[in-house]
């Protein structure tokens, strides 16, 4: 770190408290237009000198103004305040404009430096917006651009979302349709366009997706209901077969307790042998009967006599 260098920087700020450390600003005008250079300086200024890179343009002094170049060609004057003020600008006057103003003991008052940028307004955007394959389709364009001009091209989207690109051509494609606007804007001037365009296929690309959610909402909701149909059937049936092996065993009231029923012999007593093998008597049979046949009419049914009314 120069210690040398920060010490003879403070001693030249407390030698000449009033001289001001100069920084460039910059300045955007558009073409035609009149740029007004001002000088940040406070107070009234005795004398100050305009230039141009190294060339000097007007002085002022004791409120006299003088022109060091053609007052046509330059198209400036130098108000009583030290403002410089250009008319009917044109490209050519871009550049570094640097001013020096003096008090009147003939010290450093202020010393500033200005960019002027003059640029040419944007022209009017073209924006064309289509249908391509069930898709928006978008371009903004931006003609009439010179060479050596610089400016934004923003589009905006239905859904709020902005590209931004330093060209003379911005081209989009996607799904959204709606509302679209290209802005064409530089330092000096901003100019808009808009359209609105409504393709189908996202509605149909919307409408299938729909549709699909809906069936497999239907499909898992049939699933539930049959497994909770087939759930509480099961549940029913063990229910109905605990009750049913209940209903089964006989119940002492009495005592509150259950008894078990006799349980059949494993093997048969001799007597119950001697029954079974004990031949059935023979049962008579009685011999059928043919059934009475209907006899047959000999003489016909006489016919009703007819009813006679009271």
């Amino acid at each position: 770190m120069n210690f040398r260098r920060i010490f003879l920087v403070k001693c030249l700020l407390l030698l000449f408290p009033s001289v001001k450390c100069s920084s460039t600003r910059w300045v955007y005008k558009a073409v035609n237009e009149t740029a007004l250079l001002s000088i940040a300086a406070p107070g009234s200024i005795y004398e100050a000198t305009w230039r141009k890179g190294t060339q000097r343009l007007v002085q002022i002094r004791e409120n006299k103004a003088k022109h060091f170049v053609n007052k046509e060609q330059c198209r400036c004057a130098i108000l009583r305040n030290g403002t410089l003020e250009i008319q009917r600008l044109e490209k050519e006057d871009s550049g570094n404009y640097t001013v020096q103003a003096y008090q009147k003991n003939g010290q450093l008052k202020a010393e500033e430096r200005i960019m002027l940028i003059v640029q040419e307004p944007v022209p009017q955007p073209i924006l064309l917006a289509e249908c391509r394959n069930k898709s928006v389709s978008v371009k903004c364009e931006a003609k009439g651009k010179a060479k050596d001009e610089v400016f934004l091209i923003e589009l905006t989207q239905p859904n709020g979302k902005k590209i931004q690109k330093n060209a003379t051509v911005l081209e989009w494609r996607g799904w959204n349709s709606g509302t679209f606007r290209c802005v064409v804007k530089n330092k000096v001037s901003e100019k808009m366009a808009e359209k609105a365009i409504n393709c189908s296929g996202k509605m149909d690309f919307y409408l299938i997706l729909s549709i699909a959610g809906g069936a497999v909402f239907f499909v898992i909701f049939v699933i539930c209901i049959i497994y909770c149909i087939r759930r509480r059937k099961t549940k029913r049936n063990e229910i109905y077969g605990e009750e049913r092996a209940m209903q089964t065993l006989p119940v002492d009231h009495d005592r509150g307790t259950m008894r078990e029923l006799p349980q059949a012999p494993s093997k048969p007593t001799p007597r119950q042998q001697r029954v079974q093998q004990r031949p059935l008597p023979p049962q008579p049979q009685e011999p059928q009967q043919p059934r009475p046949q209907p006899r047959p009419r000999t003489q016909p049914r006489p016919p009703n006599p007819p009813r006679h009314r009271p």
